[in-house]
């Protein structure tokens, strides 16, 4: 299990409440996709997140309907329990087993480790650990992209979330549109791809929030992730985190 670089990054809980999200403020996944898949989140909501986290996301709506007023947030997944992350870690190893055609059964122990590497490159790991949670078990994280209210459908973002891929990287199609040897018709589609990538970005982070850096749809406001891209960002001041793992029952 790989180590994040941001879990050294000390927690002082602020005891913020999780609360549920608006039902008319943003457009939600619908079906969720882990619960389809049967993830156990039990009475858990997939889209509750911390007081503060709320009014950031509302800002962030709001700065984006001021540059396109028919667009909303699509929230695609937002709070996870540890046990969630732990079946979606286990089911992301089984899919890539798949997708290369490898028998587990027949796999040499460095193949397994650096297809765990491979999953962990996405996922951070399921940790039970107070001082290690994974962000999204903290109500600070939220995986989103954009919705066109007319049109009825998802924002044109270049790759879905949750791929495992080169072309998850916030700024991969950024680069594929400079690359000069790409045929203009599909440096034209990188652009359109990196520009509404850098809307959800921009939107994003003048509400407080920093992304992840190897996945567009993945933002955070309060955790250790979010501290650590921020002293990233600025490096002479010191950030803590104030959003720790929120704690199920019998926990």
């Amino acid at each position: 299990m790989p180590a994040k670089p941001y879990w050294d990054i000390p927690i002082f809980e602020s005891e913020e409440p999780l609360v549920s999200m608006p039902k008319d403020a943003f457009v939600y996944a619908d079906p969720h996709p882990y619960m389809a898949l049967g993830a156990p989140y039990g009475d858990a909501s997939p889209f509750c997140v911390r007081e503060g986290v709320l009014a950031a996301l509302l800002d962030a709506q709001s700065a984006l309907q001021r540059r396109q007023p028919h667009w909303k947030l699509f929230m695609f997944d937002v709070y996870r329990p540890v046990a969630v992350q732990k079946f979606m870690v286990e089911q992301t190893f089984d899919e890539l087993l798949q997708a290369k055609g490898l028998d587990p059964s027949g796999l040499l122990p460095a193949q397994v480790e650096a297809l765990w590497e491979e999953v962990y490159q996405l996922w951070a790991p399921p940790n039970l650990d107070p001082k290690t949670p994974p962000p999204h078990s903290t109500g600070a994280a939220v995986d989103l992209s954009l919705f066109d209210t007319y049109a009825q459908e998802t924002v044109f973002m270049g790759s879905p979330i949750d791929e495992l891929s080169a072309r998850s990287q916030p700024d991969y199609f950024g680069n594929l549109a400079r690359d000069l040897t790409v045929a203009t018709g599909d440096r034209n589609t990188a652009a359109l791809a990196h520009a509404h990538r850098q809307l959800l970005y921009e939107v994003m982070h003048q509400a407080g929030f920093q992304r992840h850096p190897g996945e567009w749809w993945h933002f955070s406001l309060g955790d250790q992730m979010w501290a650590w891209r921020s002293h990233q960002e600025t490096p002479i001041k010191s950030y803590t985190a104030k959003y720790g793992r929120i704690l199920q029952d019998g926990e």
